[in-house]
């Protein structure tokens, strides 16, 4: 059997909450790699920018890296962890009951892509 290529890409700390870039990362999960770069051209959220711009990237990697075509390339796994959490506190936050403050938490998020080969991929 041939030996399975998969093909990773990164972003860390990206700006969003992890559970807006999940929403989007469930509507390309599974798709081939072209089709994943058409539905996240045109969708509407925000997190849908540095989303493809993360499956272009593995696209590249892999064309560069492994010679393979776009074509042949579909995403197996997508995910959003969290990243750091930035408390605005001293000055940014909400008065709350009971003579209680609380802070405006900032959330990040790191998106993780690998893209494997269609013909291994289907299992």
């Amino acid at each position: 059997m041939a030996e399975a290529f998969e093909v990773r890409a990164v972003a860390r700390y990206v700006p969003i909450t992890p559970r807006k870039v999940r929403l989007v990362v469930d509507a390309v999960r599974g798709k081939t790699a072209e089709e994943a770069l058409n539905t996240l051209r045109y969708m509407p959220q925000r997190a849908a920018g540095p989303v493809y711009k993360l499956v272009q990237s593995a696209v590249a990697n892999a064309e560069e890296n492994f010679g393979l075509e776009l074509d042949d390339l579909v995403v197996s796994r997508i995910y959003a962890d969290e990243g750091p959490r930035h408390r605005k506190a001293p000055y940014g936050g909400r008065f709350a009951g009971r003579g209680r403050f609380r802070p405006i938490i900032k959330r990040s998020s790191h998106i993780t892509v690998v893209l494997a080969e269609r013909e291994l991929y289907d299992y």
